[in-house]
C-alpha cells in the first residue's frame, strides 16, 4: 500500500473512532449457559486461500508443506473439501489447528473422512484422549466422532486429522468441535491506569529501518509491534531486535490487513488465528492482543478474536504516523493513551515526536501487555 493510501486509511480510521464517540465497549457477562457452537476454524474448507505465503494452502489449518490442498467437486457438503497426499512414506499427512476452549468443559469432535486409516483427535486436553479412526471408507464419506473434557487451566487444545504411513491420500470435510465458546474479547482504545504511562504501538512492518531500530535501543523503548505475517517473515530478526526491550512484545494484526468488519465471523477467525499461528512459529510465544486493521471491528471480531485466544482488542487514542501528531481526545497525551505508529521510513522521527509529547505530558512509555494482562 502506498504512503498516500496508508495515510488515507489512517485518517479514515481516526474518523471512525471519532464517529463512535470514543466509546470503550466491554464484554457483557451473562448468567445464561453458553450456547453450543462449532469452534473449528474453516471447518468446511470453504474459505478461499489468499495469495500470501503465510496464509498457507488451507486457511485455518497447519499442514505439511506441499501435502494438503482444497479440492472442489467431491465434497461431503458445500463446494470444497480437504485433500491430503503424504509426501513420503514417513509422513502421515497431518493437518492440525489450535482451538480455544474453556477449562473443565466437555467438547464433542467429529469429521467426515474418506480414505484408508484416517485419524481424528485432540491433544493438550489435560487428559489422554484416544483418537477416532477408520480402517477404510471404501471410497465413501464416513463420519468419525470422539470427545474430550478439558482439564483445569486448559484454554486451548490441538485438533488433528491425519492418515497413516504408506496408506496414500485421504480427504476430510465438515469438521466440528462442538461446545461453549470463550467469552468475547474486550475492546478498548486506551488502558485505564493511574500510572503516568503511555503505550507505543507500531503496525504492519513493510519498512524496517536501522534508524528506528537504533532509536528504540538507545532510548530503551518498550514497544508493542503488530507486524503482518508476510513482512514479519521477510525479516523476523528485525522484529525480535526491536522488541528486545523489557515490556515489549509482538502481537496480532491479521493475515491480510483487510477490514475485518466487512467479513463474516468464520473468515475473521481464520484471519486472526492464522496470524496467531504465524507469530507463534517465528517468535515462540502466543499473541493475546489484537490490533484490527484500519481500527475497524464489530461484535463478530470480538468473538473471532476470543476463539483465537485473544483477550484484548486495542485500537488507539493517538496517531503519530507519517509525521502526524493527532491526539483524538484532544489536548496533550494522557495516562493510559495508546499511540499508533507504523513501520515506515519516518518511524524514527515519529518515535522521537511521540516520546517528546509523552515527556512533555509527564508520561513515560510502558509495556502494553504488562498493563492489560
Amino acid at each position: 500500500m502506498s504512503r498516500p493510501l496508508r495515510r488515507l486509511a489512517a485518517c479514515a480510521a481516526s474518523a471512525a473512532v471519532a464517529a463512535l464517540g470514543l466509546a470503550v465497549p466491554t464484554a457483557q457477562a451473562s448468567a445464561e449457559p453458553a450456547p453450543t457452537v462449532n469452534l473449528a476454524t474453516n471447518p468446511g474448507f470453504e474459505i478461499p486461500a489468499l495469495p500470501l505465503a503465510d496464509w498457507g494452502a488451507v486457511p485455518g489449518w497447519s499442514c505439511g508443506a506441499g501435502e494438503a490442498a482444497v479440492t472442489t467437486g467431491q465434497a461431503h457438503t458445500g463446494d470444497s473439501a480437504l485433500s491430503v497426499t503424504p509426501a513420503t512414506g514417513d509422513s502421515t499427512g497431518e493437518c492440525a489447528q489450535t482451538v480455544s476452549v474453556l477449562p473443565g468443559t466437555t467438547y464433542s469432535v467429529s469429521a467426515w473422512v474418506r480414505g484408508a486409516y484416517v485419524f481424528l483427535g485432540a491433544t493438550g486436553t489435560g487428559h489422554d484422549v484416544a483418537p477416532s479412526w477408520v480402517e477404510n471408507t471404501g471410497g465413501q464419506w464416513q463420519r468419525l466422532t470422539t470427545s474430550f473434557t478439558t482439564g483445569a487451566g486448559v484454554s486451548s487444545v490441538r485438533l488433528y486429522l491425519h492418515g497413516w504411513y504408506g496408506q496414500g491420500p485421504f480427504g476430510a470435510d465438515d469438521v466440528r468441535v462442538d461446545g461453549p465458546a470463550p467469552a468475547p474479547a474486550w475492546a478498548t482504545w486506551n488502558v485505564p491506569t493511574t500510572d503516568n504511562v503511555v503505550f507505543f504501538t507500531i503496525d504492519d512492518g513493510w519498512q524496517r529501518t536501522p534508524e528506528a531500530e537504533q532509536f528504540i535501543a538507545a532510548n530503551k523503548l518498550p514497544i508493542t509491534a503488530f507486524p503482518l505475517p508476510m513482512p514479519s517473515g521477510f525479516e523476523p530478526d528485525f522484529f525480535k531486535r526491536v522488541t528486545s526491550v523489557p515490556g515489549s512484545s509482538v502481537q496480532n494484526h491479521s493475515v491480510s490487513h483487510r477490514d475485518l468488519s466487512t467479513l463474516p465471523l468464520a473468515e475473521q477467525q481464520a484471519e486472526i488465528c492464522d496470524a496467531r499461528d504465524a507469530a507463534a512459529r517465528v517468535y515462540g510465544t502466543p499473541t493475546t492482543v489484537f490490533r484490527p486493521p484500519y481500527l475497524a471491528w464489530n461484535a463478530d471480531t470480538l468473538q473471532a478474536a476470543a476463539n483465537c485466544g485473544i483477550r484484548t482488542i486495542v485500537t488507539a487514542t493517538a496517531d503519530f504516523s507519517w509525521g502526524a501528531s493527532n491526539v483524538w481526545h484532544g489536548g496533550p497525551l494522557q495516562a493510559g493513551d495508546v499511540v499508533l505508529m507504523h513501520f515506515t521510513d519516518t518511524l524514527a522521527g515519529d518515535l522521537q515526536r511521540a516520546l517528546t509529547a509523552a515527556r512533555d505530558a509527564g508520561l513515560r512509555p510502558a509495556g502494553l501487555t504488562e498493563y492489560l494482562h
